[in-house]
């Protein structure tokens, strides 16, 4: 029975091993992977040959020529990308019914195309490739029962240094599952690779919120930096591990053109950021330098990838760049540890100094296949890579919190600075407005005294010289008009005095009230006594202010001369925080409930002291005590 069980592969290796001819023995042909064993997927990476061609040659026509090696390992060298990879395996069924299966290469093979070995001879096996949009280097490939074929599959490979070599056969039912696995090969890392674009995400909004409401161009620069790794990022852990054509040109082309506009926004907001124009003017050269580089090196590698063949120079520009890079970081590092006062700077030192070591990890993993089958998220280089940009991110918002409170700070003080400069200026408005406003007061006052008192003092004399002329029969109206014109000239006088800026002063003031009292009494029965201060400060006090107080000291004295009936009116002046004056007589007092609620003189005294912010009082003591007051 065991016998039996093992017959009929063992008849299938005998008859294959007969048909072949003598040129595709069991030495050039590897031995057959049979296809009826295989329920989900089979990995055959040792049992098939390998050899590379011309891209524009005809496999078809230079077949017999070529060489097949065995045992592949690691990846395609850099000087064979641009080469067709040509494998060569063979397949078996045991059954007694045809059995289809899907042969996948590996990655990255833009085009399959396979073959059937016919002696010395390729027939082309029609290309079918699976109908889902993951199938660029997915073919089918149908076994008839008891049937065993030599195949060659030619692979037309994507510009990567990633390209590998390993085939498989996948049951028809397994398909979908297998993509769905081949996908998530990589989760771990592009979890890691989802949070932070989801962080890179937040800061670009947060950057694009602070320049539309400040209009700092440094952010506008941070968020082109963080869009452009962040999409370069993304487009990596969405699209790895897929065979599609966005995946293809993603990983042969976008990813170092992103990166490399990422990092010349980075450049251009460190010069901003750091204000390197300003304070770091070898920084400002050396960021100009690195973008100049970036751009020559953006528009070298775009030149190689779509005009030429030479991968290996246009590799080379690549890990140039990266490298040059790393030596830019070390000498921003080496400035700021000269210049370690600047606390902005050590921020920055150390979030470039994880970057740079995290890069550098990240350059040796790719540099090294060994390293690349490390356990896990290890032995993925971008894993390094972004942890270097975490922590680097990390140490940024720190810089960048510090410079805020500092700017705050710092505009608090312009704020306060530029406050003291407009009340400055509002205070020179005021006083050009307040000397115009004086030297108006003494030109009206000055025009006042020479045209309108000679012009009241003649009228007066006038009527004098004609009172004399007429002797005892005098009219009425003579004396009328010298009275008028006595009282006319007294007011003129005052508004004179109150007008001219030079009388702006307390002792002026109580020295203009006590000449005026004691003239206005002087050929009346009443004795006028006024008591002032010996010794009278030199403040300040407004015309306004003056003449308000002086007209109500004049109503004052009015009223005691026309109803106190007294013997003796004694004025007091005190000055002290406020000016008090107190104004008194021994006449008959003053009846307070029987003053007119509305009467214009008392009215009157009470609004112009309540308009320069005063007080006034009237009350009955041994006659009448009437008291003005002026806050100083």
């Amino acid at each position: 029975m065991k016998l039996f069980k093992f017959l009929p592969p063992l008849l299938l290796t005998i008859t294959w091993a007969t048909l072949l001819p003598a040129q595709d023995s069991l030495s050039r042909i590897p031995k057959c992977v049979d296809v009826a064993g295989i329920n989900l997927s089979r990995t055959f990476s040792k049992d098939f040959g390998y050899t590379y061609m011309d891209r524009n040659a005809s496999l078809p026509v230079i077949y017999p020529t070529l060489s097949f090696k065995r045992n592949y390992r690691g990846f395609i060298p850099n000087n064979a990308v641009t080469k067709k990879a040509i494998i060569r395996f063979a397949v078996c069924n045991s059954r007694d019914t045809a059995i289809d299966v899907w042969f996948f290469p590996g990655l990255y093979f833009w085009n399959v195309q396979l073959y059937r070995v016919n002696g010395n001879q390729l027939e082309v096996i029609p290309s079918i490739r699976p109908d889902n949009n993951d199938n660029i280097s997915y073919r089918l490939l149908t076994v008839q029962p008891h049937d065993s074929m030599a195949i060659v599959a030619e692979l037309s490979q994507v510009k990567t240094y990633l390209n590998n070599i390993n085939p498989r056969l996948i049951n028809t039912g397994y398909l979908s599952a297998y993509v769905k696995a081949f996908h998530s090969s990589n989760t771990d890392s592009d979890l890691i690779t989802f949070l932070f674009c989801g962080l890179l995400m937040m800061l670009i909004l947060y950057s694009l919120a602070n320049y539309f409401q400040e209009g700092n161009t440094e952010f506008l620069y941070y968020s082109g930096y963080a869009f452009f790794l962040g999409i370069m990022l993304f487009a990596k852990a969405i699209y790895s591990f897929h065979s599609t054509a966005i995946s293809f040109f993603q990983e042969e082309y976008l990813d170092f053109v992103m990166q490399s506009c990422g990092l010349m926004f980075y450049m251009a907001f460190m010069q901003k950021f750091l204000a390197t124009k300003r304070d770091h003017i070898f920084l400002y050269k050396f960021y100009n330098i690195g973008m100049i580089m970036l751009i020559i090196a953006v528009i070298s590698y775009s030149w190689l990838h779509f005009f030429s063949d030479n991968f290996v120079v246009q590799n080379g520009i690549e890990n140039a760049t990266k490298i040059l890079l790393l030596v830019m970081i070390v000498i921003f590092l080496v400035y700021s540890m000269r210049n370690w006062k600047d606390k902005l700077l050590r921020y920055l030192f150390w979030g470039n100094f994880c970057l740079f070591i995290f890069s550098l990890l990240s350059q040796v993993v790719v540099m090294y296949d060994q390293l690349r089958s490390l356990p896990g998220i290890l032995g993925n280089s971008l894993f390094y890579y972004e942890m270097g940009l975490f922590l680097e991110l990390v140490f940024f918002l720190g810089g960048l919190n510090y410079k805020n409170r500092i700017q705050l700070i710092f505009s608090a003080r312009e704020k306060e600075r530029l406050k003291a400069e407009n009340q400055m200026k509002d205070y020179e408005k005021e006083l050009a407005v307040f000397k115009a406003q004086q030297e108006e007061r003494e030109r009206i006052s000055a025009d006042m005294h020479d045209e309108l008192g000679s012009g009241m003092t003649a009228i007066r004399l006038m009527s004098e010289i004609a009172r004399n002329k007429m002797k005892g029969n005098v009219p009425v109206e003579i004396e009328k008009i010298s009275h008028s014109a006595d009282e006319v000239l007294n007011k003129m006088n005052a508004i004179i005095w109150s007008m001219n800026s030079g009388n702006d002063s307390v002792d002026n003031l109580v020295s203009y009230i006590r000449s005026y009292a004691l003239e206005y009494f002087e050929n009346t029965p009443i004795d006028c006594k006024v008591n002032i201060p010996e010794k009278i400060d030199n403040i300040e006090v407004t015309g306004d202010k003056r003449r308000n107080i002086f007209l109500c000291v004049k109503e004052t004295l009015n009223n005691a001369m026309k109803h106190s009936k007294a013997s003796e009116i004694k004025i007091n002046i005190l000055i002290r925080e406020r000016l008090e004056i107190y104004i008194s007589d021994n006449g008959v007092g003053i009846d307070l409930k029987s003053i007119r609620q509305f009467g214009n003189g008392l009215k009157n005294i009470a609004k112009r002291m309540d308009g320069i912010g005063g007080t006034y009082k009237i009350q009955n003591q041994d006659g009448t005590v009437t008291i003005l007051t002026l806050p100083l």
